[in-house]
């Protein structure tokens, strides 16, 4: 089992939290974005620099993830397809996609980038807090848990 990070977009408190844990359980975390990330020194943890262009980390994602690993998202298109590949994924925020909840999601994600092309203001998710990190490190540690 190996974990793989969108890392874009994922927030520092996240990739902390995934970095103790890459160590203390030894899987091994790969951390993929368009840019330059700094990791701290393990032989558990690593980071890929992919070319900037759209979807470029998450095409890597979905080339490089295998059956059982764990993918940290919040991109629900890239959780489809790494659900379809037999891989688990978490959001940043603690919630885990699956195969029973990830088309309903898909279709609200569609639904809501429709009403942003058609001109209605739609706004983000709120700030990352304490409980999103506190139920993104609970559910890690029972995964974890349960896969180890």
């Amino acid at each position: 089992m190996a974990i793989w990070v969108d890392a874009d977009a994922c927030p520092v408190a996240i990739k902390e939290i995934l970095f103790r844990a890459a160590d203390r359980r030894q899987i091994q975390l790969t951390l993929l974005a368009n840019h330059y990330l700094k990791t701290p020194p393990s032989k558990y943890i690593s980071s890929v620099q992919v070319s900037a262009g759209f979807d470029v980390a998450d095409d890597e994602i979905v080339k490089r993830v295998q059956a059982n690993d764990l993918v940290i998202t919040s991109d629900i298109p890239l959780a489809d397809e790494v659900i379809d590949k037999g891989a688990n994924v978490l959001s940043p925020r603690g919630e885990l996609f699956t195969k029973a909840n990830i088309k309903s999601r898909l279709n609200i994600r569609d639904f809501l980038d429709t009403m942003r092309a058609s001109g209605v203001q739609t706004s983000g998710p709120p700030p990352l807090n304490a409980s999103d990190k506190k139920a993104f490190a609970d559910h890690l540690d029972r995964y974890l848990q349960r896969q180890c």
